[in-house]
């Protein structure tokens, strides 16, 4: 599986040449954004699942800035933001507000959302305050999941292949 995500990843060195990026210069030359192992494989679900919940328009920058400050796997991190898409949006961000509403004990309101200036400004009014706290619970749970669940897996892959040593060993 290890050698298929790093097959997908784009080039680090066509990243760093890119002309768009070149304004992250030396951020972009730490070789842990680069790196694909235990710890920054899991950094970058935590970030990236992190950044997914958030809801602006430039969450794959969040997700670059993220895994910059965090030195974890850049390529991963942003392709994480993906999680959430235009595709997915509508019912993460419902459930988003459904769970905000459920912690702050207040009714939900009954709106419809449209992808408009006019209702971002007056329509959000209503949704804000369950909507945010709802987004920042999930982007926590998300990432503390993401990264648990990302280092229990490497674990158990590290012993399985550890137990199939030992066991070609004794068998030769």
């Amino acid at each position: 599986m290890k050698k298929t995500i790093k097959r997908m990843m784009p080039d680090h060195n066509k990243i760093r040449n890119n002309k768009h990026l070149k304004i992250l210069g030396p951020f972009l030359q730490q070789q842990n954004l680069w790196h694909f192992n235990r710890r920054s494989a899991s950094g970058a679900f935590a970030v990236g699942l992190f950044m997914a919940w958030i809801p602006v328009p430039f969450q794959m920058l969040l997700g670059a800035a993220g895994a910059v400050l965090f030195q974890v796997n850049l390529p991963l991190s942003v392709a994480l933001v993906w999680f959430s898409n235009p595709l997915t949006m509508p019912p993460l961000f419902y459930f988003a507000y459904l769970v905000g509403s459920t912690i702050l004990g207040t009714p939900e309101n009954q709106f419809t959302f449209e992808l408009s200036t006019e209702w971002l400004l007056h329509g959000m009014n209503l949704i804000w305050q369950p909507f945010l706290l709802g987004c920042l619970i999930m982007a926590v749970i998300s990432s503390v999941v993401g990264y648990t669940t990302v280092r229990l897996l490497w674990r158990l892959h590290v012993v399985q292949h550890l137990k199939e040593r030992k066991r070609r060993r004794t068998h030769t």
